[in-house]
Parts: structure tokens; C-alpha cells; sequence
């Protein structure tokens, strides 16, 4: 009787481990229902459908392993409805509406030549191609391996696939990499999460977009390397698996496989309207006294803010999870306020114990703790000293549950409304250690989707109308469905930093998750080299930094700009203070003219976050994304579309007023702050003093424009509407109240406008969700030489 893979490896390893491992990565529901799992000498290949254009393919020698569900992170059900399944000399052949699939024939294989023995793969070959409705090849797998070796103790194998490439194919995602360039192509990339990457922390979301009409999901969570068009093809290589599964997505646009991510992954939900607000922080508040003068400054001098957050460290210990009353005296009274203030407030909840906290020896008993192979609690790292404390193991939901159990109890009791989730890579790397359900290399990228879903799930379930936001500092597989905001991390406060953010963010985003965001001004304290051109900010007056970093404030001035049209504004950062006062009185009005300029674009940036709620796109997107025709598109990682409407080109040079900038092929742009008209096609200088970054609005746009108002807790009505004429135009308007759950089954209050561009009307298909009647609104924009 023939055995499985994983039990013949349980056995060799003289446990139970690795087979239990199997079936939670393999098996966390039912046994999958393939169209067919076909044999190729003794290489299982199995297919299924999930929905016309998304067809999920997995190849393994034991049949048990091919034909069950996919791992952590995929929840979407199979769908072979609109699928058939028939076999000629080509092979097997599963066809839908939209796609395609051949499991290529193989000839029964002939006895091997003398180097062949030597060289030869061991696994019996198969090939699997892609193809379109018309038959034409999207991609092909070519080949696929597993290789024995011992991992973390496990009789295992390293598993991977191999894809076709052609020379113009360019490729996109792989989650957070921060060197700085956003097409894939030729790279190698190291698929695991690492907050100590050179270049910045690096994040593993292995879904992998093309600029041709194709995505694939690797479904693995161990550490990966994924090479994208090197050497005539793609290769995934995972270090830790028992078969190769993955997921092809197709579509006649990019936003067709965003769509196919959201409906294998889960929804991104719609934040609470104060998250497309200014969200203040710092490393960190010392006291409860220092939090609220920041708030106060805000109202007192008249600037828009949302919400505050309190950071690490206003605890007694770490892993008490409680609040030091010696320093944060009255923390209700203090929420209390905020919220009379039109504020809400965020609080930083790790996932460490150290040893002395008051839960440590109860996890440590219960095993809720990342542990050795002996079951020894893993306190710390030998690298690093801030590394003190053993790591909660979110794996287990149990654990899970406690630790939500406890936040609610201890922190949100206070009056607290959101929490910020740091070290969720985790910061404790799990290699060579043990989770509840196996080996830390097997779930080496698993984390943040377990650890993020704590309190996700737990507030559904204690707070269910409160619409849930999390700041999360790394993702998974279908993190976005916990309703998270990330950022980019602990960054270095300098010009090269802010300059890799855009292809950092740009490829995050093209990941499928839409909110990314980063420190503004750089987390690290400022320590820039000296400025190689004239200081464009004056830096009279700034407390942010030291006297020697005399270009700072044009930094953060520059890194402002950035962030205030991207999907999330966050101040933050480890310098003595943070608030924009506090960069010298040259830079605080710019900087107060760019967070107006953030406040009255609310009701363009909410109703483009309902839409991506609705469709998975995300909003701030890589040129690629909706220029497919021109070539230039495909490799530009210095500017970006906020929506469909806004091109944005940060400056990201110290002492520049002035930037190239591509204005794509297909549409004519209107610079924003002059109205000039401008043909696309073509690569122009733009002007770029310093209170200004190059923005253009795309011919045929419609852009809402709200009136000023302190927080999003103020009904913000509209001030004008405008359209940039050049060819007919929609956008849906979108409100709501901004904090309640009611937009997923009412869905608020939305309007259609409608820009004839033959007739020059605009019109609304309904009442706008202001109340306000359109006629008064409207402002067409005349374009200027």
C-alpha cells in the first residue's frame, strides 16, 4: 500500500510534526474538488476553476497532496461551473469562457542515456499551458522540482515551478522591496519577510502581476525566491513544501486581476473616513500631557487632524499590556477629550513578552510562545539588542483569542479606537524555531495574516458595527481582508530613503493591497549627509532635528508633499518633535497649504476607497496599470496615478525645483496649479519650486473638491466640482458616516456624475450624498497655454 509524502517523512523524522504541518498548509478546510487530477507518469497534476479566469493548478507525486485546498491566505471557493474537461493527443485540455488549460501529453519515458543519469531530473516532467479564449499562450509551465533536504529538523523538500517569458514582458508586486525599482524584470527577488533587508524592510506578498494580461499566486508561505525574466523565463522556489501549488489570473486589464486577487483572497475593507486624514505620531509621546499639547496645537492653530497615536513604550513592561499611570495618568479622560476634539487615537500593541511580564509564565505554560525543537520559549535574538521578550505565537487561535481578549480588557476599555500592530514580520524571526503548528521556515511569511486577524476577528465580534483599522507593519495572502493600513517601516530619514518610498509603494500596491503608506519624514533620526545644493527651506526655528541637518526640513517638506497624495498620511518618526510646527517657520505654511490640500481632496480619495471595497484595484497605481499600450509605462517608477485622475510626480531630489516628468500617451494633461494643457506621449520639465510637486489631471477627469474642515468627525460638504474637459467622464460619489460597518449592506450614499464632453454638461444621476444640488458646483476647467 502506497504512502504519503508527509507520512513517510513523519516517520522519517521520528514525529508527527511534519505531517501535521501537511494537512494545516495543505488542508485548512475540505479536500480541494479538482475538475481532474491527471497522471504523468507518476506527477499528479490537478486543475481546478475559481470562476472563468482564475484556474489554480497543483502538481505533487502523492495524489493526497495535489487534490487538496490551497494554504493560508486563500479563501475564495472553487467555481468549475463554466469549466469542461476533455482529452485528445495534445493531452488533457480544460476549457472555460475565458481560458484554456492543456496538461501537456507525456510519452511513457525511455530508459535514460548514460548523462542522463547524471543530469537528468528524477521528477516525472510536465508541462501545463495557458492560453486565452482564442487559443493564443498567456503562459506555460515548463517544468517543475522537489528537491530533498532537511529543514529546521524536517525531512522536506525544497519545491518550485518554472514559467515562460517573453523579452517584453515586465513584472510587478512580490509585496514590499524597497531597492528602489518597481519592474521586476531580470531580478531575483528573496521572498521573505525581513525587517533587517539592506535597503529597508522587506515584506513577502507572493502575488507576482504582468503587463500582459496575466498574474500568478504562488501558494506557499515559506521564504521564496522568485526570478521574473531572467534568463527566458520566471522560476518560484520555495524552501519548504511537498508539492508546487499556484494560481494563474487573467484579464483584459490589470484592474480584471485585482478583481481575481479579491476573490481569492478576500475583500479590502473600507476604512473609517479618519484614516484618509492626517494621522499624527512620534517616537514617542512620553506622557500623557505631551500627546494632548499636540493635539491641542493642531486645533489651536487651525490645521486639519484626524487622529493621534500613541507608540511604543507607554507601558510598564513589555507585555504587561497596560498603560503606565505614572506618565498616562487618566488615559480615558484623555480619549475623552480627543474625541471631543473631533479626534480619534490609535495604540501601538506588541506581540512580545518579556520574561518578567505578568503573562509570561502563563503563555509559556500553555505553549502560546514561538519555542525550540525541545519546546524551550525563544527569548530573544543573538543579533540586535532591542530583541528582548519571546514572540506570541499567533498560529494558534487560542492565543489569538486571548491576546484580542486582552487588548479589548486592558487598552481599547480606555477609550483607545484603533490599533497599530507592530512587528508583525515578526521582528523574531521564526527560522529554526517552532509555532503550535509546526516549523517557523515552513511558515516563515505566515505571521502577519494570523497575527493581523486577532484583532480583526475579534473586533467583528465584539464590536460589530465599529468599522476596524489596523496599522500593520508587514502582510501576507489576504492580509488586506483585516482591514489594514501599512507603511514601509523603520526608514532612514534621508533623500535616498524618500526616494525609494514611490517604487517601494508602486510595487506594494500592485501587490493588490491598496492602503500603503510611510513614515513622513523618515523614522530613523534625522542624520542626513551634508546638502550637496543650496537649502531650498530655511531651517529658522526647527526643533525636528539637529542643528548640522540643515536640509531637513526641505526633506520632510518634499516627503509631505509625497505622502499627502498617497492613500494614507502619517506623520511619524524618532526626533524630538514631529508635529509640522515644528520644522521652522519656513516650512510650516507649505506644509499647511499641503494638508489643506489633503482635507479637500477627502471626498475624491473616500470615494475612490469604496471603489477599490468593490473591485480590489487598488487607487494609487503604477503607470503599467492603466497605460498598457505605451511602452514608457511599463518600467516608470517615479510617478504614479492617484485614481484616474491625478498623476503625481514627487521631487525626491534635495535642492531641485524642477523634475522630468512622462506624461503617458493617449490622453492630453492639465498641470494642476496653472490649468496648462499638455499632450501625452511626451517627457516634459516641470516646475517644482518648493512649495509645489508636479501633479497633472488626465483630460476627461471629474474631481471633487471639498470646503476645509478640522476632522472627518465634521460633515464635509463639497466646495466645487470640477471637470477637466476632453472627452466624456463618470465618477461615483461616495459618503457615509464614515465609522460604522453600515456601508457593507446599505452601502451610504453615492451619485454617478456624468460628463458629456460633445454637449459640456455635467450631471448627476441622482441627489449627491451631500444634499447639495450639482448646478452650483460644477467648474469647468479652460485650459490654459
Amino acid at each position: 500500500m502506497r504512502t504519503s509524502i508527509a507520512g513517510t517523512l513523519a516517520a522519517r523524522s521520528g514525529s508527527t510534526s511534519l505531517l501535521a504541518a501537511a494537512l494545516f498548509l495543505y488542508a485548512p478546510g475540505a479536500a480541494a474538488d479538482p475538475l481532474a487530477a491527471v497522471d504523468r507518469n507518476g506527477s499528479i497534476v490537478a486543475v481546478e476553476g475559481y470562476g472563468p479566469n482564475i484556474v489554480r493548478i497543483t502538481v505533487a507525486v502523492d495524489r493526497a497532496l495535489a487534490t487538496t485546498a490551497p494554504g493560508p491566505g486563500i479563501t475564495g471557493k472553487t467555481d468549475d461551473a463554466d469549466w469542461k474537461h476533455a482529452a485528445d493527443a495534445s493531452g488533457d485540455v480544460f476549457r472555460s469562457a475565458a481560458l484554456s488549460v492543456t496538461v501537456a501529453a507525456q510519452p511513457w519515458p525511455k530508459a535514460p542515456t548514460q548523462m542522463e543519469r547524471y543530469f537528468a531530473p528524477a521528477l516525472p516532467p510536465v508541462s501545463v499551458t495557458i492560453a486565452g479564449a482564442d487559443g493564443r499562450a498567456i503562459t506555460r509551465m515548463t517544468g517543475w522540482e522537489m528537491a530533498p533536504q532537511t529543514v529546521n529538523g524536517e525531512h522536506t523538500f525544497r519545491v518550485g515551478a518554472s514559467f515562460t517569458d517573453t523579452a517584453d514582458t515586465h513584472y510587478y508586486g512580490l509585496g514590499q522591496n524597497q531597492e528602489g525599482v518597481l519592474d521586476l524584470r531580470g531580478r531575483t527577488i528573496d521572498c521573505r519577510h525581513s525587517y533587517d533587508a539592506p535597503a529597508g524592510e522587506q515584506v513577502c506578498v507572493p502575488f507576482l502581476v504582468t503587463n500582459k494580461g496575466y498574474a500568478i499566486l504562488w501558494d506557499n508561505p515559506a521564504a521564496t525566491i522568485v526570478s521574473a525574466g531572467l534568463h527566458n523565463a520566471t522560476r518560484f522556489q520555495s524552501q519548504v513544501g511537498e508539492r508546487v501549488s499556484f494560481f494563474v489570473i487573467t484579464g483584459a486589464t490589470t484592474d480584471a486581476l485585482y478583481a481575481g486577487y479579491r476573490r481569492l483572497t478576500g475583500t479590502t475593507p473600507l476604512p473609517p473616513k479618519a484614516a484618509f486624514g492626517l494621522i499624527q505620531s512620534k517616537a514617542r509621546y512620553e506622557s500623557q500631557a505631551e500627546l494632548m499639547s499636540v493635539a491641542q496645537g493642531y486645533r489651536t492653530r487651525g490645521y486639519p487632524l484626524d487622529a493621534m497615536v500613541l507608540d511604543w513604550f507607554y507601558w510598564t513592561r513589555m507585555g504587561q499590556i497596560d498603560i503606565d499611570r505614572t506618565y498616562f495618568p487618566d488615559p480615558k479622560g484623555m480619549n475623552d477629550q480627543l474625541h471631543a476634539m473631533g479626534l480619534h487615537s490609535i495604540i501601538s500593541v506588541w506581540p512580545r513578552f518579556e520574561r518578567e511580564s505578568r503573562y509570561f509564565d502563563m503563555l509559556a505554560a500553555k505553549g502560546w510562545l514561538l519555542h525550540d525543537k525541545d519546546g524551550k520559549v525563544v527569548d530573544g535574538l543573538p543579533v540586535r539588542a532591542d530583541r528582548a521578550g519571546a514572540l506570541l505565537d499567533s498560529t494558534n487561535p487560542e492565543a489569538r483569542t486571548w491576546f484580542w481578549q486582552r487588548i479589548r480588557d486592558n487598552i481599547l476599555s480606555q477609550g483607545f479606537d484603533y490599533t497599530w500592530l507592530d512587528e508583525t514580520e515578526p521582528d523574531l524571526v521564526p527560522d529554526g524555531a517552532f509555532y503550535s503548528i509546526g516549523s517557523g521556515d515552513r511558515y516563515h511569511n505566515l505571521f502577519p495574516l494570523l497575527h493581523t486577524s486577532s484583532v480583526a476577528d475579534g473586533s467583528a465580534a465584539d464590536r460589530p458595527n465599529v468599522r476596524n483599522m489596523i496599522l500593520c507593519r508587514a502582510a501576507y495572502t489576504g492580509t488586506q481582508a483585516n482591514g489594514c493600513l501599512f507603511w514601509s517601516s523603520d526608514v532612514q530619514a534621508t533623500w535616498e530613503a524618500l526616494r525609494r518610498q514611490v517604487p517601494t509603494g508602486l510595487g506594494f500596491t500592485a501587490s493588490g493591497l491598496a492602503y500603503w503608506g510611510s513614515d513622513t519624514g523618515g523614522w530613523q533620526t534625522p542624520a542626513g549627509p551634508p546638502a550637496p545644493r543650496p537649502v531650498l527651506v530655511d531651517p529658522a526655528g526647527a526643533t525636528a532635528m539637529a542643528p548640522e541637518y540643515r536640509d531637513y526640513p526641505e526633506l520632510f517638506v518634499r516627503w509631505f508633499e509625497y505622502n499627502a497624495l498617497t492613500p494614507t498620511l502619517r506623520i511619524h518618526g524618532e526626533r524630538p518633535g514631529t508635529a509640522i510646527w515644528e520644522y521652522g517657520t519656513a516650512a510650516e505654511p507649505i506644509l499647511a497649504q499641503w494638508l489643506r490640500l489633503r482635507y479637500a481632496l477627502i471626498p475624491y480619495l473616500y470615494a475612490l476607497g469604496r471603489e477599490t471595497y468593490d473591485t480590489g484595484a487598488p487607487f494609487m497605481r503604477a503607470l503599467f496599470m492603466d497605460f498598457p499600450a505605451d511602452p514608457h509605462a511599463a518600467t516608470i517608477g517615479d510617478e504614479y496615478m492617484l485614481g484616474q485622475a491625478l498623476l503625481v510626480a514627487p521631487v525626491t531630489e534635495q535642492g531641485a525645483t524642477s523634475r522630468k516628468v512622462y506624461l503617458p500617451a493617449g490622453s492630453d494633461w492639465y498641470d494642476w496649479w496653472t490649468n496648462a494643457k499638455l499632450p501625452g506621449g511626451q517627457w516634459i520639465d516641470a516646475a517644482a519650486p518648493i512649495d509645489r510637486i508636479p501633479v497633472f489631471v488626465r483630460a476627461g477627469s471629474i474631481v471633487p473638491i471639498g470646503v476645509q474642515v478640522p476632522s472627518t468627525a465634521t460633515r464635509q460638504m463639497l466646495e466645487k466640482v470640477r471637470v477637466y474637459p476632453g472627452r466624456d467622464a463618470r465618477f461615483t460619489l461616495y459618503d457615509d458616516d464614515g465609522t460604522s460597518n453600515d456601508y457593507r449592506a446599505r452601502g451610504g450614499k453615492s451619485a454617478v456624475l456624468h460628463w458629456d464632453e460633445a454637449g459640456q454638461r455635467l450631471t448627476a444621476s441622482g441627489a449627491l450624498p451631500t444634499g447639495q444640488t450639482l448646478g452650483g458646483l460644477v467648474e469647468i476647467v479652460t485650459a490654459r497655454k
